[in-house]
């Protein structure tokens, strides 16, 4: 989440690439990881210029260890290998002839999510009618199954899945609402809303639920600039129940994802350390949340990140149990979005 000026500035201080990756096969393991992670390294850069605008910003694992992610501000969603050296192009979202989205101020294809049988879903903020859910079945063109009300000041960011509920989930950044969408498609009717989603009331964005995950009974969800991770429990009516704030001190929290079954959560925190003033060009952190909400850094710029925005476990990954990092370098200069990858250890 970045402002147009802050998008300029970055386009401007960054080399036009020949190239829209780079392949890392001789770089060092990191030193500086710390456990529950091991191998830390970068496996893959991406281009970020004035033609390409590779910023990777979500993540989601297939059974096979293998991934799906977006490639939010050139509207893309690519599949990666299990390693992250290679991708391939699934979907290009529609070009929009004057987006206006609140805070980015560009088309941006968002959170992503995927179904049992290989459907994949993204969030997609144009400030214009095209924004709410894609859908996006193997070898069909995307369909859009949702519009937000009032796009001008809605930017859905984090995306779940509940299969077993049919239901779809939406963070709205801006809006400071949890929206709920049935599977199928439809209407987006407010799920959740009060002041725990809303952004600090001193924050320089007005960015509040970013990250989002239905976990045992629950959806969780990161508010960026209040720096806290919640926890709303969904009622056996398909309701909402009481906000819980189970983690705070997280400031500039980005997405986030489970380590395992427990309610361990390894979180992206995309950059800066005030959330009272805009970014610093601080690269941002990975932080490892425990159950009772303290949390310590385990991956930081010295391991390759780059403003990262998204974290992905997956149980079948080429070092066991694999974490994805994805760095989609908004607040970087020089920008040098990438993929990052360690082993968890437990």
């Amino acid at each position: 989440m970045v402002r147009r000026s802050r998008l300029a500035a970055v386009v401007s201080a960054t080399a036009t690439g020949a190239a829209a990756l780079t392949l890392l096969g001789t770089v060092p393991t990191s030193a500086v990881v710390a456990p529950p992670l091991s191998d830390a390294r970068v496996v893959a850069h991406y281009t970020f210029n004035n033609e390409i605008q590779q910023t990777p910003e979500n993540i989601v694992v297939e059974p096979d260890g293998t991934a799906d992610m977006t490639f939010s501000l050139s509207r893309q969603v690519v599949h990666v290998t299990d390693r992250g050296t290679s991708y391939a192009v699934r979907a290009t979202l529609p070009d929009v002839a004057e987006p206006h989205t609140p805070i980015l101020g560009q088309a941006a294809v968002m959170g992503i999510a995927r179904a049992g049988d290989g459907t994949l879903y993204v969030n997609y903020a144009t400030g214009t009618s095209e924004t709410g859910i894609w859908r996006i079945r193997p070898g069909h063109l995307p369909v859009q199954i949702a519009q937000l009300p009032n796009p001008a000041n809605a930017l859905p960011n984090g995306l779940a899945l509940d299969e077993k509920h049919h239901a779809l989930y939406v963070a709205d950044t801006v809006g400071a609402v949890v929206w709920r969408v049935p599977q199928a498609g439809g209407t987006p009717r407010v799920w959740a809303s009060g002041a725990a989603l809303r952004p600090s009331p001193d924050a320089s964005l007005p960015a509040g639920p970013n990250g989002l995950r239905v976990h045992n009974g629950a959806v969780w969800v990161s508010n960026t600039t209040r720096g806290t991770l919640l926890r709303i429990p969904a009622l056996r009516d398909g309701s909402a129940g009481k906000i819980q704030t189970r983690a705070t001190g997280l400031d500039w929290i980005d997405d986030f994802s489970f380590t395992g079954a427990g309610d361990t959560v390894l979180a992206a925190l995309v950059a800066g350390n005030d959330t009272r003033t805009p970014p610093n060009g601080d690269t941002g952190r990975v932080v490892l949340v425990y159950p009772n909400g303290g949390h310590k850094t385990v991956l930081t710029h010295q391991d390759g990140l780059n403003s990262p925005s998204s974290v992905a476990v997956s149980r079948r990954g080429p070092l066991g149990k694999t974490v994805y990092v994805l760095s989609a370098a908004y607040f970087s200069s020089p920008p040098d979005p990438n993929l990052l990858r360690a082993r968890l250890n437990d």
